[in-house]
């Protein structure tokens, strides 16, 4: 059974309307229309299913059927002619991570990469993060403004991920290029091909790059990321090259871009209720509940995508195979079927499952390192400025329909 067409009134809810800046500047109100109309929704305009449920989301993601690698040779079809070489090589870099490939080749780069990514190699960088973020309010104290993005919730989790890997800071301008032309591409739904282009030479450089390293890194391995990666061993197996430079490009990218858009979407929100703000100064032991509400109301991460890999059933409608499906998290983490009063922000939210880090096999494994940056950064800003306020309530979000955040973000104090 194909999807029935929509109806010119339908439009109205379809996620090509993310393409209209008022909406990206609050894309909820569109979210709740589409599930209160139809929660398993197919979009005409993008061709795609559209799941903006908590439940179906959930199941969705649990699923064995619903696949991530498989829609990489059906995604390269939907690419621009003028595109395809560009973006088979990204595609292909795509499907040598653990965010992009199913098992078994999933399960086995995941055994590998929790292996490095350890709670201990997070818990070690606390206090590292901790002098970070006061140096780089030091940096902006005696200006009395800032922009929150540029002068914090960039460079904070960028130099993180930069350091755990053990990449040396000096190449970090190299590393901001290679990994701003790889997160281009990543939340892409308007295909251009001078992105694919980009992320495709960055892609060649930064292999060169961690290529020429791996034999250093064997010989003689550091405490750092990379190097476990280098090493790591599951049942005698190893990261072949490119599976190491796809999955440290993958890191780096994800590593920051999701973090950065913790620390400011979760100050704007606090600010725009300043009782919860003043909450959660008074009471800095709400932090860590602090973080997961903020994470709900406004998830850095808004869609990800899967694949139907066979026929099925998904909240009553009839998907067939090969169709994708973008699931909405943003929308799931408002869902009023799951969430009292979704709309209302709550920092003291107790049954907060919410979904912004993803779920099932592909649960975002730096989960711990983006909760304890957002602790630290966001509690600084509180300790440090109790007269932070927005200098402008127009702000320019991204065009990302996958990641939500404001281009810049500026403050005084």
């Amino acid at each position: 059974m194909q999807p029935q067409n929509m109806s010119p009134s339908d439009r109205s809810l379809s996620l090509s309307n993310l393409q209209d800046p008022e909406v990206r500047a609050n894309p909820y109100p569109l979210y709740h229309r589409i599930r209160s109309h139809e929660p398993v929704h197919w979009d005409e305009p993008m061709g795609f299913w559209t799941l903006t449920g908590y439940a179906d989301i959930v199941s969705t993601l649990r699923d064995k059927r619903i696949r991530k690698g498989q829609g990489i040779a059906a995604a390269k079809e939907r690419v621009p002619e003028e595109a395809k070489e560009s973006a088979q090589s990204v595609f292909d870099t795509f499907s040598k991570t653990i965010v992009y490939s199913d098992p078994p080749s999933h399960t086995r780069m995941r055994g590998l990469v929790n292996k490095a990514f350890t709670p201990r190699m997070v818990m070690r960088m606390e206090s590292h993060i901790k002098e970070i973020v006061e140096r780089l309010l030091d940096a902006v104290q005696q200006k009395g403004r800032m922009d929150l993005i540029a002068d914090l919730a960039y460079p904070l989790p960028f130099t993180v991920i930069m350091e755990m890997l053990g990449l040396p800071g000096e190449d970090r301008q190299r590393f901001k290029k290679w990994s701003d032309d790889f997160a281009a591409v990543l939340g892409m739904v308007r295909h251009r091909p001078e992105k694919f282009h980009a992320a495709r030479g960055s892609i060649g450089e930064v292999t060169e790059y961690i290529c020429g390293m791996r034999q250093s890194l064997v010989a003689e391995p550091k405490d750092d990321l990379l190097s476990a990666l280098a090493t790591a061993a599951e049942a005698g197996d190893r990261l072949t090259n490119e599976e190491l430079v796809a999955n440290a490009l993958m890191l780096l990218a994800a590593g920051h871009e999701t973090t950065t858009k913790l620390i400011s979407n979760g100050l704007l929100a606090l600010m725009r209720h300043p009782e919860q703000m003043k909450k959660l100064r008074d009471e800095p032991a709400l932090m860590a509940s602090a973080i997961d509400e903020l994470l709900r109301y406004d998830s850095p991460v808004q869609i990800v995508w899967r694949y139907a890999d066979e026929d099925m059933e998904i909240g009553g409608k009839p998907v067939q195979r090969g169709k994708f499906l973008n699931l909405v998290i943003g929308a799931a983490n408002r869902d009023p079927a799951r969430f009292s009063e979704p709309d209302r922000l709550d920092i003291t939210r107790a049954d907060n499952d919410h979904l912004a880090f993803g779920g099932g096999i592909h649960f975002c494994p730096g989960a711990a390192l983006a909760r304890l940056e957002g602790q630290i950064a966001i509690g600084a800003i509180l300790r440090r400025m109790p007269n932070l306020r927005l200098e402008t309530e127009t702000l320019e979000w991204q065009e990302s329909p996958t990641f939500r955040g404001a281009v810049s973000f500026p403050v005084s104090f």
